[in-house]
């Protein structure tokens, strides 16, 4: 629900008291420090004021507002028009085409390839800043982004469509890609008799000229996300093999690609702002991308950037859960003393403020691998995947907790949160598939294994908990039983390293924390902490906002 404007506090009854005032108008980038921090280390300071005017906007009253509507009403689909004409439009309400355009306007699709410095790193603060408004919004942003690699294969197509991309311009209206300002790509790749295994595609390409540039698809994608896209890329099968192609909503010559037929959008649990759908081709028309046979080493380029953008998302989530805790926590009264002053809440506070930090510092240097250590990228990106994205919805309901029946009702954030918080560990290889593929980089790409220890080394001799976490690491061959407990220890000794390498505040906490003393729950390791410490510098500050001494 949206905050109402001056509200009646003295009621016939009782008075409202004790309840936090809205979280709005804080800037998402600068009252964050382990935000702040973790682009600075990435290479990005010299965006500081870019993220913090956007972070400003997105922060504020208006935007927030945006959020909670584009979220209370999903989007419809709309396969006919009145007269009996196919359509297949899904229309939206009007606060998410203004996210959209808060996004790409500001370039989170387009600053890593238009010659930005630190570019990736740019992508992934604007998507961390925005996802904390509305998760839904960055999966068309974050497809939009990822499909430049794959697109770059085929000079042709790239040349069309990437200078449409680092455009940076949001155009809603359903239109000739020419037309517009700007374009969005999305994917369709997962059917319904197989999801991780896409060679069981049962789409079929059937080549429309000699040079077997173009061809017509027949079959069904279960799931595709953002259908209003301009374009999409998805799989079939040619004589030759699987192969990767870009499906246009509209041909060259301004008519509508009539073989692509939206079917059903899907009732999903969280993500409720964009839409994901269920699509048919009835010989829709497509354009070849890469080599026939070889679409799954074509797609895995824009699959490899839409998994940092998993961990950046689950990072996002996490901060804005603990930001809502910690801003209940501040003002509520408890027993004569506001929560966050209890030990007990402040204990569970600082372990979560830990978790958090960690997430967007794993996140960012992922990012900055994309940007200047390509190997580095190759096996980190997994490994963040699996971690960061599994941690999630386990710190989100912990943050509700902490907001007790107020964090449970649809009228706050928390809900949507809890929601959101599952489905980047599901999208782009749910954790046995990722699991999986670190075990894979590891024995098969030995200049990505160099790299990591090249990381985990750079931490060495800081904290005795972190040294002798990494000699007992194993590198070698890993039963794939063992891949989730091989790829978790990896994660938390990257996690580690990052801090300690840094000279992070959090570093010995955490080495304290996840490497001495780990507990199954938040807030019962038997760690000695400096609670109060890690709170203030976790705790999001509003201009408007009291300092908080503690006091009734």
């Amino acid at each position: 629900m949206m905050t109402a404007s001056k509200p009646i506090a003295a009621l016939d009854t009782h008075e409202v008291t004790n309840q936090p005032p809205p979280f709005e108008g804080v800037n998402l980038f600068t009252s964050d420090r382990a935000l702040i921090d973790a682009v600075a280390r990435a290479g990005s300071a010299k965006h500081a004021a870019r993220l913090s005017a956007f972070g400003q906007r997105a922060g504020s009253a208006e935007v927030v507002g945006w959020g909670v509507a584009a979220n209370t009403h999903p989007p419809t689909l709309e396969c006919f028009d009145r007269y009996g004409h196919r359509a297949d439009e899904v229309e939206f309400h009007p606060a998410y085409h203004e996210l959209m355009a808060l996004g790409l306007d500001n370039g989170v699709a387009a600053v890593a390839w238009d010659g930005t410095p630190a570019g990736h790193v740019l992508h992934a603060a604007i998507s961390f800043i925005l996802g904390q408004v509305d998760a839904g919004v960055t999966c068309p942003m974050t497809m939009t982004y990822a499909a430049v690699p794959t697109l770059r294969i085929e000079p042709a197509l790239g040349e069309v469509w990437v200078p449409r991309i680092t455009a940076g311009r949001y155009d809603g209206v359903s239109r000739p890609a020419w037309q517009k300002m700007g374009v969005t790509i999305g994917m369709a790749m997962t059917e319904k008799q197989g999801g991780s295994d896409v060679r069981a595609n049962a789409t079929r390409a059937e080549a429309v000229d000699e040079r077997r540039d173009t061809f017509l698809l027949t079959g069904h994608k279960w799931f595709c996300s953002a259908p209003m896209s301009d374009a999409f890329l998805t799989l079939a099968y040619t004589e030759r093999g699987l192969s990767c192609f870009l499906v246009p909503r509209w041909l060259s010559n301004g008519e509508r690609n009539a073989g692509f037929r939206v079917m059903r959008l899907k009732d999903k649990l969280g993500d409720r702002s964009n839409a994901s759908s269920e699509i048919e081709y009835h010989r829709a028309f497509a354009w070849r991308v890469g080599e026939e046979g070889r679409g799954v080493a074509s797609i895995i380029r824009m699959v490899q950037h839409t998994r940092l953008d998993c961990v950046i998302g689950s990072a996002s989530t996490m901060r804005a859960a603990l930001a809502q805790a910690l801003w209940h926590a501040s003002h509520r009264l408890a027993f004569q003393r506001r929560l966050v002053n209890h030990p007990a809440m402040a204990a569970v506070l600082a372990d979560l403020a830990v978790e958090s930090e960690a997430a967007t510092a794993l996140g960012f240097r992922l990012a900055q691998a994309f940007d200047d250590d390509e190997p580095l990228a190759r096996l980190l990106t997994p490994i963040a995947k699996y971690w960061v994205c599994k941690r999630a919805p386990g710190f989100v309901y912990e943050a509700m907790e902490c907001l007790g029946g107020a964090g449970y009702v649809e009228t706050g954030p928390m809900p949507w949160l809890f929601r959101q918080s599952p489905l980047n560990a599901i999208w782009e290889g749910s954790g046995n598939v990722i699991a999986l593929d670190v075990l894979r980089a590891i024995d098969r790409e030995a200049e990505a294994l160099e790299a990591l220890r090249t990381l985990l080394a750079s931490a060495g001799g800081r904290h005795p908990a972190y040294d002798a976490w990494i000699d007992r690491l194993e590198f070698g061959h890993v039963d794939e039983s063992h891949a989730r407990n091989s790829v978790e220890r990896l994660a938390l000794a990257t996690q580690a390293a990052i801090l300690l390498a840094a000279d992070s505040p959090l570093a010995e906490t955490f080495c304290r924390l996840r490497l001495e003393r780990p507990s199954f729950a938040y807030g019962a390791s038997g760690a000695v902490l400096d609670a109060r410490a890690i709170i203030d510098r976790a705790m999001p500050q509003v201009a408007s906002d009291q300092p908080t001494d503690g006091k009734s």
